[in-house]
């Protein structure tokens, strides 16, 4: 595995769980109870989307880079960009990408090319 596939991997994953963290602290500090505990845990918390926003512009440039190198289809990146922003989904786009880098077939193309 190459450093770039090693960097892309951390990334989504740190990114990935910091916008869980981020979704569960928003959650909350919107919708407990005012002055209470929970929400004072939810504002003290919110520097967690600070550190999101910086470790997600990485993660795009490293996402840029093995778009170039691999040759990707603009969709396939654009799912690969949008599923930083998206609480959990990164988690699943981590594994399509690795089943393309590793070259083989993932399951939703399996379930695509049984279906044809």
């Amino acid at each position: 595995m190459s450093g770039l596939v090693r960097a892309y991997r951390i990334l989504a994953y740190v990114v990935g769980v910091l916008l869980a963290f981020g979704t569960v602290v928003f959650l909350l500090d919107e919708l407990a109870a005012d002055g209470s505990g929970l929400q004072q845990f939810g504002e003290d918390a919110g520097i967690v989307w600070l550190a999101h926003g910086w470790i997600y512009i990485v993660y795009l440039v490293v996402t840029f880079f093995l778009w170039r190198r691999e040759g990707w289809s603009v969709p396939f990146v654009l799912l690969v960009v949008v599923a930083g922003l998206v609480p959990l989904l990164i988690f699943w786009v981590e594994r399509q990408v690795m089943h393309k880098l590793r070259g083989e077939a993932s399951p939703l193309e399996r379930v695509a090319d049984s279906a044809t």
